[in-house]
């Protein structure tokens, strides 16, 4: 058990500062509105130069207190600015979201994803989070409390999707930066913890089925990660992902982003490791697996994007078994 001393003590957000990556959109734009209405500054960072500026217009026009910092989270450099700017303007930050991420745009078998999409995957969702540690856990350190929330995902988190939305393989890259989120995470906490600093680390899982551009990553894929092989299938659309859903006969309900953002403020609070919502379905590929280790079994908790074990999940692309 952790030293009662060191616990988190920020119960009272009013006032104080938080940075918040990938927040012109999805997750990110709600936790900085969500930031913003506890009477925090907010400080939204993202890539996207347009939505940017009208995300951070939207939380001015509600009488927020936010600025917008361009940012490419692959870029070491781009988040040390970050830092500065946030401490220029605010003159501290108190919580830090590393939330930017891109979405599986792969296809294929894992050994016939084009390896432009691993480094893509890799650089925004992994080294952006090392990055933000990098930049932001030491300004944490030395105000002597603080909260680095990390955004996961079930797919990855907990174990990977075996097969997509589509009905094919599901993509490799993502679930697998995604595991690596958790236990960049948990390495923090355990890191944090040998100090016995005020600061926390912890991993926001979102939780259900997600209206965000994350499934249409594609549409906003840098230069310098641009596909290397001629794509085969059409480019996934979050409109094909609930056509596929309803066609399965599941039936889409999006969860609210406000929801999402309500899991991090309650978590920051109770100083919760795990930001997740009440116990779904879903959490039993985590007892699942873990009974398959114990066991020494074959991972037959793998299951596929519509919920179904993969052993007991037939069709894959063009309906054949």
């Amino acid at each position: 058990m952790r030293d009662r001393v060191t616990m988190a003590t920020m119960t009272d957000l009013q006032g104080k500062v938080a940075v918040v990556t990938g927040g012109a959109g999805g997750i990110g734009r709600a936790m900085g509105r969500r930031f913003g209405r506890e009477g925090m500054k907010v400080v939204l960072a993202d890539v996207l130069a347009g939505p940017l500026d009208e995300a951070t217009r939207a939380l001015a026009d509600e009488g927020l207190d936010a600025v917008g910092v361009l940012t490419d989270v692959t870029d070491y450099s781009s988040v040390e600015s970050l830092a500065k700017e946030a401490l220029d303007r605010f003159g501290a930050v108190h919580v830090v979201c590393n939330n930017a991420g891109t979405g599986g745009v792969s296809e294929g078998y894992m050994w016939e994803h084009d390896l432009a999409d691993w480094r893509w995957g890799i650089d925004v969702n992994v080294l952006g989070v090392i990055h933000g540690i990098k930049a932001f856990v030491p300004i944490l350190l030395e105000r002597g409390e603080g909260h680095v929330v990390n955004t996961c995902s079930g797919n990855g988190g907990f174990a990977p999707i075996a097969r997509g939305a589509m009905g094919g393989p599901a993509t490799a890259v993502y679930p697998m930066t995604k595991a690596a989120v958790l236990c960049l995470t948990e390495s923090l906490y355990t890191h944090l913890e040998m100090t016995g600093t005020r600061v926390r680390a912890h991993v926001l899982f979102p939780g259900g089925f997600l209206n965000t551009g994350i499934w249409e990553s594609w549409r906003h894929r840098p230069e310098r990660y641009a596909a290397t092989q001629q794509r085969r299938t059409p480019d996934q659309t979050l409109e094909k992902v609930v056509a596929r859903f309803e066609s399965g006969g599941a039936r889409v309900e999006f969860t609210p982003l406000e929801t999402v953002a309500d899991l991090v403020v309650d978590g920051i609070r109770a100083d919760r490791f795990w930001m997740m919502g009440p116990p779904t379905p879903a959490d039993e590929v985590v007892s699942s697996k873990a009974a398959s280790i114990l066991a020494r079994r074959e991972p037959n908790y793998l299951v596929d994007v519509l919920g179904r074990h993969a052993e007991n999940a037939r069709e894959t692309e063009g309906g054949k078994p």
